[in-house]
């Protein structure tokens, strides 16, 4: 997704007070965003903590601010100066962590990003973006930038099917339909799921829903959804997190305000930082039981057994 990103960027310059912070990363990447910036964009160092302090001075400013690096240098390192400088005066700063979940996979747990948004969203007016397709960064960075309040934005690797033409941005969509339980599933993993899914036969085939926006509310659920899991009454969720405060535990919530009952529940997490043996990102999703065909496990399972 970078890419999209650095071109969404390069267009929403041309009309926007923008500043660009990035901690001494973005070579072979970020030179047209670079270009477009010029003094506007800035190469902070490995001074994250600084870098973050400066995007808060720099937004009560009225500038708009983004400020870039790999997921875990974005938040974790950080993270006093997002709490103090930037959520307790509600600051619009764009946090954008590269590689998250599991993006960095080979780079070991040190460059993993699996309790990302969880840690983040115990902050004050702070809200994460995670968008599921390269198709969706474009509408992502625009949902994005007139947010006025802190948000971060998670960027992985979009693994939809090959010719796969995802339905148009947007918080919560229903990229598979069916008559078995229901799926939600948190940013690009959701991609990974379409194709294995779909092939199923409609009476066993999921319904499955792609999450791009957190927190979740029971007033933002959509209607469908809820009617979905009431007929069911089972609910998988899947995400490149850790369980304790993910897309599984909001939901849960979420469902429980709405009233709504889900008598069979499974969940799927990213189970460890790091395993006995390092890996690609697709290894590890497998580790933790989060590849597709672990999915369809989960799914089958819940199928055979009683409601």
């Amino acid at each position: 997704m970078r890419k999209q990103f650095c071109d969404a960027l390069v267009a929403r310059s041309r009309s926007s007070n923008m500043v660009f912070l990035t901690g001494d990363l973005g070579f072979m990447a970020l030179e047209t965003l670079q270009e477009a910036l010029g003094d506007r964009f800035i190469n902070a160092g490995v001074s994250e903590q600084n870098m973050v302090s400066v995007s808060a001075a720099l937004a009560r400013e009225g500038f708009e601010v983004w400020v870039y690096s790999i997921a875990p240098f974005c938040y974790a390192r950080p993270f006093e100066q997002i709490r103090n400088d930037v959520a307790f005066h509600g600051l619009p700063v764009k946090l954008v962590g590269n590689g998250g979940g599991y993006g960095y996979g080979v780079m070991g747990p040190t460059h993993h990003a699996i309790e990302d948004y969880g840690v983040l969203l115990t902050l004050p007016g702070m809200s994460a973006v995670v968008p599921v397709f390269d198709e969706d960064v474009e509408e992502a960075i625009q949902a994005v930038g007139d947010r006025g309040s802190p948000v971060y934005l998670r960027l992985g690797r979009g693994a939809g099917p090959k010719g796969y033409a995802p339905p148009r941005y947007a918080a919560w969509r229903q990229l598979v339909r069916g008559a078995g339980p229901t799926v939600v599933v948190a940013g690009p993993l959701a991609g990974a799921y379409v194709e294995a899914f779909a092939a199923l036969a409609e009476e066993r085939r999921p319904n499955l829903w792609a999450v791009a926006e957190l927190p979740v509310s029971a007033e933002a659920l959509p209607p469908e959804l809820l009617e979905q899991i009431a007929e069911s009454g089972r609910l998988c969720v899947f995400e490149e997190h850790v369980r304790q405060g993910g897309l599984g535990s909001q939901l849960a919530m979420a469902l429980a305000d709405a009233g709504v009952a889900f008598p069979k529940w499974r969940q799927g997490v990213a189970r460890e930082h790091h395993y006995e043996r390092s890996g690609s990102q697709d290894y590890l999703r497998r580790q933790s039981g989060l590849d597709a065909q672990s999915a369809l496990a989960v799914v089958a399972e819940m199928m055979n057994g009683s409601r």
